[in-house]
């Protein structure tokens, strides 16, 4: 077996980081002038912790705004946890880097894209990734980083 460098994988885990980085300085010192978060996260990860009447509500996947209310934005090197408001329902959430999809800052037209990795020889289930990356980003005129050119094929 040939061993390679992953770049897709690497890819990833550097823009992760960038998350990490972002949200960390957020929960420190607030959300600076206009910038505000589209974040999707997958909601079937083991690891996301949500109320079950919204994991009911979005049995695969969810997009939150972090703009204008938001408390208790904790931040670790897995994941962070965040209160939301739902309705006038303040629901916490906790939120792993690993089941982020999206994360748009559309005040600067930033966007990330995680494409759905699948397991190599993981044939039968490509059809339903592919489906997953041609779901729009909401953000105007942004440029989203892809990662689908440093895959092996």
């Amino acid at each position: 077996m040939v061993r390679s460098i992953d770049y897709g994988n690497l890819m990833h885990q550097a823009m992760r980081g960038l998350i990490q980085t972002v949200l960390r300085d957020v929960a420190e010192h607030g959300l600076p002038g206009a910038h505000h978060f589209f974040i999707t996260f997958d909601t079937t990860h083991p690891d996301v912790a949500i109320a079950d009447w919204l994991k009911a509500r979005y049995p695969s996947e969810m997009t939150v705004v972090i703009q204008n209310w938001y408390e208790n934005l904790e931040v670790t090197d897995d994941g962070f946890s965040i209160t939301l408001n739902f309705g006038n329902n303040p629901e916490p959430l906790v939120i792993p880097f690993d089941a982020v999809r999206t994360f748009v800052d559309p005040s600067v037209e930033f966007g990330l894209r995680f494409e759905s990795h699948e397991e190599e020889g993981d044939e039968d289930e490509g059809e339903e990734g592919d489906d997953a990356e041609e779901t729009p980003v909401p953000v105007h005129d942004a440029e989203i980083v892809r990662l689908d050119q440093f895959r092996k094929p």
